[in-house]
């Protein structure tokens, strides 16, 4: 809930084009997020092609009302009908929960990838495009929302897209993406919420103030679009207000070791850590290999450990057959150094 109840290993080679190999180097992706964080520069990989397989499910929860809402296009050019991109397809996978209702999360959700596609340096700036879009997409909003009265909301958004072998995350708010990486779960986003540090810092900086865990006393998260009509957080037209709508970028080069990918609204991460979620859709997918019914047997395990929120899941697997178990022997199979095999024979030497 973010409104306070007041208001409301292996190598792999260089891939161009999506099944085809070539040098990634003049890929549009791998000139884009320069300035993105990436925790994968010094793991290059090569001949890997991901095979993208998608699902979803949600649930009310305990809610009286459905706030979350999410969208699956697995090519955003074509979905859109731009014709400017003729190259591999820019798959496109959000989750966006609501707060005062449904309205900011179901604009974000229908306006924002065709604002992406839109902008005149999607695809070979995608880093600059979506901070961009974010923010454009939060300003449509708020004209809207001055000509109808009755829009006074707020939604996160957190959303994944897929250029290549390339995953970017951009987020803002407290959804929360999570790649499981041959069972190593992986953090792609931050939660943005008053009790980060560096959010708490970044509020205080601007004037505003974190007050019993709200942010100026009214709201869970510190990023977020909409919110328009809560006094103090954003002004139209002005930079600096405590809440933003700019989202934070991860990007990673995909390898073979990289399974699948959750995104979930907060409601999932209540009752779920990352490293859990990826245990159980790993034991899950190696039953049955669904990626969709995967994501319904997430829900319903969380409404069982008492989830009172709305919950929405999306998965993208990258792999076409399941999970292999820790320790399988076969496709895991793993080198070692002449230097690591000489320390092991001298500890069983000293046995």
């Amino acid at each position: 809930m973010c409104v306070k109840d007041e208001i409301g290993g292996e190598e792999a080679g260089e891939v161009e084009k999506l099944g085809s190999p070539s040098s990634f180097a003049s890929s549009p992706m791998e000139r884009i997020c320069e300035n993105t964080v990436s925790i994968d520069n010094l793991n290059p990989v090569m001949n890997f092609v991901p095979i993208l397989r998608s699902g979803e499910w949600f649930n009310i929860g305990a809610r009286e009302h459905m706030e979350d809402t999410h969208v699956c296009i697995s090519d955003l050019a074509k979905k859109f009908r731009c014709r400017s991109l003729d190259a591999e397809a820019v798959s496109f996978y959000g989750v966006f929960d609501g707060h005062g209702g449904k309205d900011a999360a179901h604009f974000v959700r229908d306006n924002l990838p065709r604002i992406i596609v839109e902008d005149s340096d999607f695809p070979l700036k995608l880093e600059k495009v979506i901070v961009r879009s974010f923010l454009q997409t939060d300003l449509q909003f708020a004209k809207t929302c001055s000509s109808q009265a009755s829009l006074p909301s707020g939604t996160t958004a957190l959303v994944a897209m897929i250029f290549g072998r390339s995953l970017l995350v951009a987020n803002a708010g407290d959804c929360r993406a999570v790649l499981s990486r041959r069972g190593v779960a992986i953090e792609m986003s931050k939660d943005h919420r008053p009790c980060c540090a560096r959010e708490k810092h970044r509020i205080e900086s601007l004037g505003g103030y974190i007050d019993d865990g709200y942010l100026n006393g009214q709201l869970g998260v510190t990023r977020a679009l909409g919110d328009w009509h809560l006094e103090g957080m954003k002004v139209l037209g002005q930079p600096g207000g405590p809440l933003i709508a700019e989202p934070e970028l991860n990007h990673l080069m995909l390898s073979n070791e990289d399974e699948f990918l959750i995104i979930g609204s907060d409601g999932l991460w209540d009752v779920f850590s990352s490293e859990n979620a990826v245990g159980f859709a790993r034991r899950r997918l190696q039953q049955h290999n669904d990626v969709k019914a995967c994501c319904k047997e997430i829900i319903d395990e969380a409404l069982k450990r008492g989830a009172d929120d709305n919950l929405t899941v999306v998965m993208l697997s990258f792999q076409p057959d399941p999970p292999v178990p820790i320790g399988h022997r076969g496709r895991l199979r793993k080198t070692i150094s002449a230097e690591g095999l000489n320390s092991l024979k001298c500890l069983l030497e000293e046995k």
